[in-house]
């Protein structure tokens, strides 16, 4: 019993010595780390919203928690909660370009996606596919500022679906 314990420990951290370190999350996307607050219009319709992003999984990952409203009816909220992490190795000599994403909002489990991009100028751009059509996320960042574009993809055309401009903002006290 003891040799075949030692055998199965063995056997572990083997495996977890061979396991490839994760992709390395683009500085792009860890640049949203903190709150931000701002406005914006989702279907034509005037939104407040707030972001708050932070790193997690030791580093290898970055959430983002967004909370808006209709400026109309506080009580018309949309929450939603982004993962986003690397993806794929580093280009040769230069910095990580991938960034995934796992989409999870108020809607429930079944509005979820899995969302592939890159980095772009300024920021980085996302797709999240969905039977239908694809949302195109396009988030850039100018120090302080940010802007958060999102538009739907589908029949070889762009619709606008959403847009917010952010300032950062202080986060408010844990507890």
């Amino acid at each position: 019993m003891m040799a075949l314990s030692l055998l199965l420990l063995s056997i572990v951290g083997a495996a977890q010595a061979e396991d490839p370190p994760p992709a390395p999350v683009p500085a792009e996307v860890r640049a949203l780390e903190g709150c931000w607050r701002g406005e914006g219009e989702v279907m034509g319709k005037p939104v407040e919203i707030t972001l708050a992003a932070r790193p997690a999984a030791l580093g290898t990952l970055m959430t983002v928690d967004a909370d808006s409203h209709a400026k109309a009816d506080p009580k018309d909220r949309y929450v939603a909660h982004l993962i986003l992490a690397g993806r794929g190795a580093p280009p040769k000599g230069g910095p990580a370009t991938g960034v995934s994403g796992f989409w999870a909002d108020s809607f429930g489990g079944d509005a979820t996606a899995v969302g592939k991009g890159e980095v772009q100028p300024g920021g980085f751009d996302i797709a999240y596919p969905y039977p239908d059509a694809s949302f195109l996320n396009r988030w850039r960042r100018d120090g302080d500022r940010m802007t958060w574009t999102i538009v739907l993809q589908g029949n070889g055309k762009e619709t606008p679906f959403a847009a917010y401009g952010l300032m950062r903002a202080a986060c408010p006290p844990k507890g």
